[in-house]
């Protein structure tokens, strides 16, 4: 029996998907097909993301077809996917983390913090407009909304001076050398560079096959990061990003949350064994609700 496999239209949703696909096939020797779904925030191209309601603009659609039995399978980036996960729903994999940095492209091959003053930094990411607020107030941020090859052309044709966007997408595009510089010092998005293989809870047969996808600390970060921002309650309204790694055992993240201007920036640390990942990312969430966070959250969403 063929396995159905639900993807938005994208070429990098098409990449993952079919990465997706392609080990399902060569691990098992069974058929599997790409069924591609519109979703909302594929239609709505002229907005931010944050004006628009963020979080499950890219999954919604998907979702709903897998609990009507279209699909046997969606494949999502993981930081599209909402905290809370539709009930009947579940995550059958996390797959290996791709570097999960954000990247700057440039016109000049200038770094972030070479840019001439007044230059115009594409990106459709609150968290990504704060970080950079905070290093060059100078600097002109401007929404860039649209996939990897889009926000590139706007690039190349001179409507931005440089533009961030996630390593992971920009490597799959093929688009690596084109990367002026990796922001390490950057807190990436929760879950960025992973993908999510959702499936239909009590499906045992699509379990067992999407079951070797699944990457342990991949997983374990994930839970990490994505209990951490559950706790702060946060959507694309909010400025927030997490990072968390495994070492020998021990799960270690950090975070921030930040009003929009960058003004009030509170970040902290945690790190606990890897059995207690969810209760890590909840303990930096507490720190920085009760440094302010709370605060900051109330001002974003008027108290």
């Amino acid at each position: 029996m063929k396995v159905r496999i639900g993807t938005r239209k994208s070429k990098l949703a098409l990449w993952q998907a079919s990465y997706v696909k392609e080990f399902l096939e060569r691990r098992w020797g069974i058929e599997a097909e790409l069924v591609k779904i519109t979703t909302t925030g594929d239609k709505i191209l002229d907005a931010p993301l944050a004006k628009i309601g963020g979080k499950g603009l890219f999954v919604k659609e998907i979702e709903q077809a897998l609990l009507r039995g279209d699909i046997d399978l969606a494949v999502h980036s993981l930081k599209d996917v909402p905290m809370v996960i539709p009930e009947g729903l579940t995550l059958g994999a996390i797959t290996k983390r791709e570097t999960p940095y954000d990247v700057l492209i440039s016109r000049s091959g200038k770094k972030l913090m070479e840019l001439p003053p007044g230059s115009k930094v594409g990106t459709s990411s609150l968290r990504r407009q704060v970080q950079i607020k905070r290093l060059r107030r100078d600097l002109k941020v401007e929404i860039l909304r649209g996939n990897v090859d889009t926000r590139i052309r706007k690039l190349r044709e001179g409507l931005y001076d440089a533009i961030i966007l996630a390593y992971a997408g920009v490597k799959r595009m093929g688009y690596e050398g084109e990367i002026t510089e990796v922001l390490t010092h950057f807190i990436p998005a929760v879950g960025q560079g992973s993908l999510a293989v959702e499936i239909r809870e009590g499906d045992e047969r699509i379990r067992r096959l999407v079951e070797p996808l699944n990457h342990k600390e991949s997983y374990v970060s994930a839970l990490c990061e994505r209990a951490f921002l559950r706790k702060l309650a946060g959507g694309c309204q909010v400025p927030v990003g997490a990072f968390a790694e495994v070492k020998d055992g021990i799960v270690k993240i950090r975070g921030f949350i930040s009003d929009i201007e960058g003004t009030k920036f509170i970040e902290g640390e945690e790190k606990g064994s890897i059995e207690e990942a969810e209760r890590v990312g909840e303990r930096l969430a507490e720190d920085l609700l009760g440094r302010g966070g709370k605060e900051i959250l109330e001002e974003i969403y008027g108290g």
